[in-house]
C-alpha cells in the first residue's frame, strides 16, 4: 500500500502538467535522452514484455526507454484486428489499431505493477481519444494484459486512482486482452533521439518527457537524470 501512496502524491504532480494547455519556454528545451545499448533479438528473449498505448508512440517510446528495468522499446501498433496495418492506414483511422509499444523488461529489476504505474502517470487516462494535439481513436489510452495477474493489477490501480480522487473525470483507459503487436516502420523506431529537432519533437513529445523525468526521477535510469 505504501508503493500506491507515494505514487498517488506523484501522480496528482504530474496530473497538474499533463492537463496544461501551453508548454513553457524550459519545457521547449533539449531533453538529455541516454545513449541506447543495442540488443540482438536473442539478447531480448530474455526478458518479459509489456504493451501500452497512450498517445503519440513517438512519445511513449522515449518515456519508457528512460525507466531503469526496461531493455528496449519498440513502437507498433496494437489493438485491432487487422492484419499488418501501415502508419498511414492507422495514422488516418482506418483500422481499430492504436499506435502502441511493446516494452521489453528484466522483471528482477522492475515489476509489471511498476510500468503500469509509469503508464498511468506520463498520460491523461481521461482523456478519450486524445492526448495532447493528437486527435482519434488511434491514440487512445490502453493498458494490456496478457494474464489474469495483469488484468487484475491494472484494474486494482484504476479503482485505486478511482477511490483516491486522482482525477476529476472518469478514467477511459481500455484494459485489453493483449493478442498482436505489429512492428511499425523502421524511421519510427527511436524518433525522438534520431530527430531532436523535428517540430513535433520540440513542441510535444520532449516536454513530455521532461515532465515526466522531473516528476517520476526514482524511476529513472541513472542516465535518464
Amino acid at each position: 500500500m505504501m508503493r500506491f501512496i507515494t505514487l498517488f502524491i506523484t501522480i496528482v504532480a504530474i496530473l497538474g502538467c499533463n492537463t496544461a494547455t501551453k508548454s513553457s519556454n524550459t519545457d521547449l528545451a533539449t531533453a538529455e535522452i541516454p545513449k541506447k545499448i543495442q540488443l540482438s533479438p536473442e539478447e531480448l528473449q530474455q526478458y518479459e514484455t509489456a504493451y501500452f498505448a497512450s498517445g503519440c508512440f513517438w512519445c511513449v517510446e522515449a518515456i519508457f526507454e528512460s525507466v531503469k528495468g526496461v531493455k528496449e522499446v519498440v513502437s507498433g501498433y496494437s489493438g485491432g484486428s487487422e492484419e499488418n496495418p501501415t502508419y498511414e492506414q492507422v495514422a488516418y483511422g482506418r483500422t481499430r489499431h492504436a499506435e502502441a509499444v511493446e516494452v521489453y523488461y528484466n522483471p528482477k529489476e522492475i515489476s509489471f505493477l511498476a510500468l503500469v504505474q509509469v503508464f498511468f502517470g506520463s498520460h491523461d487516462p481521461t482523456s478519450l481519444n486524445r492526448q495532447g494535439p493528437d486527435r482519434g481513436a488511434q491514440y487512445r489510452s490502453i493498458a494490456f494484459y496478457k494474464n489474469e495477474d495483469q488484468k487484475k493489477m491494472i484494474e486494482d490501480y484504476i479503482n485505486l486512482l478511482k477511490s483516491e480522487g486522482v482525477y476529476d473525470r472518469p478514467i477511459v483507459t481500455e484494459v485489453t486482452e493483449f493478442e498482436k503487436f505489429w512492428k511499425a516502420e523502421e524511421y519510427h523506431q527511436d524518433f525522438e533521439r534520431k530527430n531532436p529537432n523535428n517540430s513535433y519533437v520540440r513542441a510535444v513529445s520532449i516536454p513530455r518527457l521532461n515532465r515526466f523525468k522531473e516528476n517520476y526521477k526514482e524511476y529513472l535510469k541513472e542516465e535518464a537524470h
